[in-house]
């Protein structure tokens, strides 16, 4: 088997690479440690990346995009990952728009596409409520026909990057007596809706990217339901596939990874090098190995999607394997680091920028979002082992 990516793949990978170097040398400490700031910057990086033709390159051109390859695409948020670059919008051009693609309208397509491929929007997803999180499918917000509109009322919780979006995918009940996994609605909410208010959560990190949502009599103009009415749990599951895929996790281990080799080799324990720790050695062989497989599992996933395939259980596979591997990657991290793996960001005595501290914090969360290592594992055994449900 021919695992080697074509020259052109190879060159693009290059051209990237050196291209992420020049851009991301400019970011000052000041834009890093402010949240706003960073944002600033996030967005001046997405409006290059999209005027480069990046951000949407497997997207057809009608769309903005550029037809090429999904290993092309694939290439991008690999190399977008490993460098920690700022810029996509992953609800946007990696899980609304491929969804739109299958199930949306060509009316919808025209309008909410565009948008994300010129970098002009940020996207969130209203899937979690307090009350409903991986038994997703008992969710209460309620959406009531009304003329021309749906009114929503309810709230979505854990909703990432919602104080920074412009619209919101969201899950409604419109049939509150039909069984839990029909009567669903798929909607597409814009984010400035009268009625509609966003609640900060910060994480154990210091992070504010969650938030609670509520909304309180929201107005969703009809023409934004996509797919059809009660039938919305279809979509909102092929939506969780496209979320669950992605190398994003393999290419951010892989640099963590090799920034812990080097620590290794330059930092001693007890006297000699921790590279000469058994432990260590052997831990740090077989994280190696976890990265290539997640990364392997995802390319399998991006050849799916090039052959017109949704990529299911396979995506659950990705998803289980690449969080589970960002958590032993920091807990092997603060194991080596010692009493510095504690210092945050913030402390001037911090090893590796405090990363492996933040890492170590927010990474807990990654088995628990966009579904849990549990229920991946149901997937994969009964949708792709056929085994019966437990």
């Amino acid at each position: 088997m021919d695992f080697k990516f074509t020259d052109e793949e190879e060159n693009f990978r290059t051209e990237l690479s050196n291209w992420l170097g020049k851009e991301l040398s400019t970011i000052t400490e000041s834009q890093k440690n402010d949240p706003d700031e960073y944002w600033k910057f996030t967005l001046s990086m997405r409006q290059k990346l999209s005027e480069k033709g990046w951000l949407t390159m497997a997207w057809p051109e009608e769309y903005g995009g550029q037809n090429a390859s999904h290993m092309m695409q694939v290439i991008f948020a690999e190399e977008m990952s490993y460098n920690r670059a700022p810029g996509r919008d992953i609800f946007g051009t990696r899980m609304m728009a491929p969804t739109l693609m299958i199930h949306g309208t060509e009316e919808q397509k025209k309008e909410f596409l565009p948008p994300v491929s010129k970098g002009e929007v940020q996207w969130c997803q209203g899937y979690s409520e307090p009350e409903s999180g991986s038994d997703l499918a008992s969710l209460q917000t309620r959406a009531v026909e009304d003329g021309d509109d749906y009114v929503i009322n309810g709230t979505k919780i854990w909703t990432s990057g919602a104080h920074r979006a412009d619209h919101i995918m969201v899950l409604t009940r419109t049939d509150p007596d039909a069984p839990k996994h029909r009567g669903i609605s798929f909607l597409l909410c814009d984010m400035n809706t009268p009625g509609l208010t966003v609640n900060p959560i910060v994480n154990m990190a210091g992070d504010h990217n969650f938030n609670m949502i509520t909304f309180d009599n929201v107005r969703v103009p009809k023409k934004n339901l996509v797919g059809e009415q009660n039938r919305g749990w279809y979509v909102g599951a092929t939506l969780l596939d496209f979320e669950r895929s992605g190398v994003d996790y393999s290419a951010g281990a892989r640099k963590t990874l090799e920034e812990l080799i080097n620590y290794s080799k330059t930092n001693n324990l007890n006297g000699k090098p921790l590279a000469e720790n058994e432990v260590i050695r052997n831990r740090l062989a077989d994280l190696s190995i976890e990265v290539d497989v997640s990364r392997l599992i995802s390319y399998n996933i991006a050849w799916m999607q090039s052959e017109g395939l949704v990529p299911n259980k396979e995506s659950s596979m990705g998803k289980v394997f690449g969080t589970e591997l960002q958590q032993h990657i920091s807990q092997l991290g603060m194991q080596m680091l010692g009493l510095h793996g504690q210092l945050s960001p913030n402390s001037k005595y911090s090893v590796l920028e405090g990363r492996i501290n933040h890492m170590y914090l927010s990474n807990v969360s990654e088995t628990i979002a966009a579904g849990t290592s549990e229920i991946q594992r149901n997937i994969i055994a009964t949708r792709g082992l056929g085994l019966p449900r437990g």
